[in-house]
């Protein structure tokens, strides 16, 4: 690579290195941040799609108050066009807030004068607030009992901090543990059960679904699903919870100790026959039998037409995508294809992808869309067909698919969807 080129690193390069030695230029706490139009829709816990903000109103009923200096509030005008105007309200912060701390003192004072405003009593307030307040430190708990206190609504921290992105606990995991936090214990119903991961449902031919319910699961819920208050509360009957995106974790470890319900955890993944295994490891786990073998020979056939159509393609793979980056494109590899370059980011938890990448694809280029060194990109590989907001934007002249929908892809469907619409899209000229 030239050093006035965008930076990359091959995955055999990187593998050899070591999780515990990933180059700084894709780590994005070691540099400046580049906020490139391929990263808008991801880069801030408060941007586009589901960030804190919207995550955060997910309970039903529920009304937020933003905390936060105009600077940080400002993108919030956003989520209007989305009906989520009558929703929000702001309480601005000045320097003096900021300087001395005031503003805690009026933040029950303003829940409380939301409560009496609105026409109806909320289930809950969210109090977002951002890295102001994470740099003074504020003790947010407390300050929620003192505005239930108050107002005598349910209050709930939602914490939209950027700095604790690549921490422990970042906010967009958080912020999955306050939207449960509401729920109260109750008798558990043995043949239902919860999907823990997205704002947003499953695709409704999803298989999942069809095989809980040959399993024995009787009711499969999801958040997003819930129309009423009266909804969400049921959601604490279920007997397990099933977490698809490791965000949710925290968020089920908190159920498991609050609630007594139990989790199993299912990766959303691309590899067909890691997708077959998975299913096989869930029925041990219910003590039920779960069948999958018409799903996944239509899924392989599906897979083979598309190679017998298109022929083996070069892909840049993004990272604004509903995947993980690295494992969708081993999958891609693994069925013939080539993965030329992959825009991520790379951490503990997918880093086992990349080392399987390694050995069948060692040349494969990794980028980081965070890096300033990104202003220099130049497509310097072959790519026939891109997958990801993210890589449509760097190649704007190749044909290929955004596969961000908010409504989620899993398992079998997931790799259907994939297929038909690169179909799709390899069929209409640029």
């Amino acid at each position: 690579m030239k050093t006035n080129d965008a930076f990359y690193i091959t995955a055999k390069d990187l593998a050899a290195a070591g999780a515990d030695n990933i180059p700084e230029e894709l780590v994005s706490s070691k540099h400046l941040i580049y906020s490139s139009p391929a990263t808008l829709d991801f880069n801030s816990p408060g941007a586009k799609g589901f960030g804190v903000k919207r995550a955060g109103l997910a309970i039903p009923g529920s009304v937020m108050l933003l905390v936060a200096p105009g600077c940080c509030g400002r993108n919030t005008a956003l989520l209007n066009e989305l009906g989520y105007s009558e929703r929000f309200f702001y309480l601005l912060l000045d320097d003096t807030d900021i300087v001395t701390g005031r503003h805690l003192t009026k933040i029950p004072k303003a829940v409380k004068e939301i409560c009496e405003e609105l026409d109806y009593t909320p289930s809950a307030v969210m109090i977002c607030i951002t890295c102001v307040d994470a740099l003074l430190g504020t003790d947010m708990e407390r300050v929620c009992r003192k505005c239930e206190e108050t107002a005598g609504v349910p209050t709930v921290p939602a914490y939209m901090y950027a700095l604790t992105r690549e921490k422990r606990l970042p906010p967009m995991a958080a912020v999955r543990r306050s939207v449960y936090s509401l729920l109260k214990p109750q008798k558990r119903i043995s043949n239902e059960c919860n999907i823990l991961g997205h704002f947003a449902p499953l695709f409704d031919d999803s298989e999942i679904y069809d095989i809980l319910k040959e399993a024995g699961i009787k009711k499969v819920r999801e958040l997003s699903r819930c129309k009423t208050f009266e909804e969400y509360g049921e959601l604490s009957r279920a007997n397990f919870n099933i977490v698809i995106n490791a965000e949710a974790r925290y968020a089920a470890q908190d159920m498991e100790k609050r609630l007594n319900i139990p989790f199993i955890e299912l990766a959303r993944l691309y590899r067909i026959d890691k997708i077959q295994n998975q299913y096989r490891l869930l029925g041990q786990a219910i003590g039920a039998k779960t069948d999958d073998e018409k799903y996944y020979e239509e899924t392989k056939r599906i897979i083979e037409d598309f190679v017998a159509k298109h022929g083996h393609l070069n892909f840049a793979v993004g990272e604004c995508v509903n995947a993980d980056s690295f494992e969708l494109a081993l999958a891609l590899v693994e069925y013939g294809h080539n993965v030329s370059e992959i825009y991520g980011t790379v951490g503990e938890r997918n880093f086992v992808f990349v080392k399987r990448l390694a050995e069948v694809s060692p040349e494969t280029r990794i980028f980081s869309n965070l890096s300033p060194t990104m202003l220099n990109y130049r497509r310097k590989t072959k790519i026939d067909a891109v997958i990801g907001v993210d890589a449509l934007y760097y190649h704007n002249d190749v044909r290929g698919i955004e596969f961000n929908d908010e409504v989620q892809p899993f398992g079998y469907q997931g790799i259907k969807l994939l297929f038909e619409r690169l179909d799709k899209a390899l069929e209409v000229r640029l």
